[in-house]
């Protein structure tokens, strides 16, 4: 074994993005939903709702995302107590979660693209192990249909209409428009935003995240789907089903998750006069430290099929073992890459 010191030229550190899907199987995007009956029936059930990809019956049956409704004034909700604490209900409670999260700020709004006039909106949050680091910007295309002019409403993110998004603390936040992979459509208006509510709601990939903005869907004109979303105070409105109904009936849920791998190369160079003598018992002699065989002298013959990466103190932090054995002798140079993916 021998050793040799590396010089900082030999490291190379590079960063890669990795994608894919979201959804269980690899599928490219969900175009069936379904929720457990005993779950929609809870308490919890009327304002927070876990969506399947398969029914209780069939196989390979995971969560796929959660649908909540938030309102700041806590309407189509029951209160928790109307007497003393008139609407303040779970619908409230939901809002100043994802307030708190996202805004960072108890006291802020939400401003919807350039409309910060609804305080209301349905969470459609990723379920943690269908993800990787985060969701990719511009690969949602969710379709919602309902009842209005426009019975099918298609959504995405605005992430390749702008060169850097929006930043709430250290979330990135996109606005949600009518298009298609990450761009408005344009027979819509140049922003795909609504005439009077402003965008569709947020993309937040960090924290996989997508906020409907309520106003803009409960429009009646081609521009919404006209879904009747319930603001009145302590009445249960059972939102989140009607938000579950709309992605029921549009039959499309494509998205993706990114993740960055970022690789240390380091490159180990073996020179002609370096590495040709092995320390292997058969070769040198352990008590005179002699090579056996007089015809290695002159003409060593080695097979390299190791690598080691020591610190300073010869402590051991990896092993890289190489595809095959490598004939090393004076006539010959070697390079080998080794990648430490972390």
């Amino acid at each position: 074994m021998s050793f040799k010191r590396l010089d900082p030229d030999d490291f190379v550190v590079s960063a890669q993005s990795i994608t894919a899907t979201c959804w269980t199987g690899n599928v490219t995007a969900l175009t069936t939903f379904y929720t457990q009956s005993n779950q929609v029936s809870s308490v919890s059930g009327k304002y927070y709702t876990t969506v399947f990809n398969t029914s209780s019956a069939g196989d390979n049956r995971e969560a796929q995302f959660q649908i909540a409704f938030g309102n700041e004034n806590g309407g189509g909700a029951l209160a928790y107590n109307n007497t003393a604490a008139p609407g303040v209900s779970p619908a409230s409670t939901i809002y100043g979660q994802y307030r708190t999260l996202i805004l960072e700020d108890e006291n802020a709004d939400f401003v919807w693209g350039n409309n910060s006039g609804s305080q209301y909106f349905y969470a459609l949050s990723v379920e943690r192990a269908r993800y990787k680091e985060s969701l990719l910007p511009g690969s949602i295309n969710l379709t919602l249909s309902g009842s209005g002019t426009n019975n099918n409403l298609e959504l995405t993110d605005n992430s390749k209409m702008v060169n850097l998004p929006t930043y709430y603390g250290t979330q990135r936040v996109y606005q949600m428009i009518s298009g298609s992979n990450g761009v408005a459509n344009t027979s819509v208006n140049d922003q795909g935003y609504t005439t009077a509510s402003g965008s569709y709601g947020w993309f937040c990939p960090d924290i996989s995240t997508i906020l409907l903005n309520g106003s803009a869907l409960d429009i009646t004109t081609s521009e919404g789907i006209s879904l009747s979303t319930t603001t009145t105070a302590n009445t249960n409105g059972l939102n989140n089903q009607k938000a579950f109904n709309v992605i029921v009936n549009g039959k499309y849920f494509a998205l993706n998750s990114e993740e960055t791998i970022t690789s240390d190369f380091v490159f180990v160079r073996a020179r002609n006069s370096e590495f040709n003598y092995s320390e292997n018992p058969s070769y040198i002699s352990g008590s005179t430290g002699e090579v056996i065989y007089n015809y290695f002298i002159n003409n060593p013959q080695t097979y390299m099929t190791t690598i080691g990466l020591y610190n300073d103190s010869n402590d051991l932090l990896a092993v890289a073992k190489l595809s095959k054995p490598l004939n090393k002798d004076f006539t010959k140079e070697a390079l080998v890459r080794v990648k430490l993916d972390f």
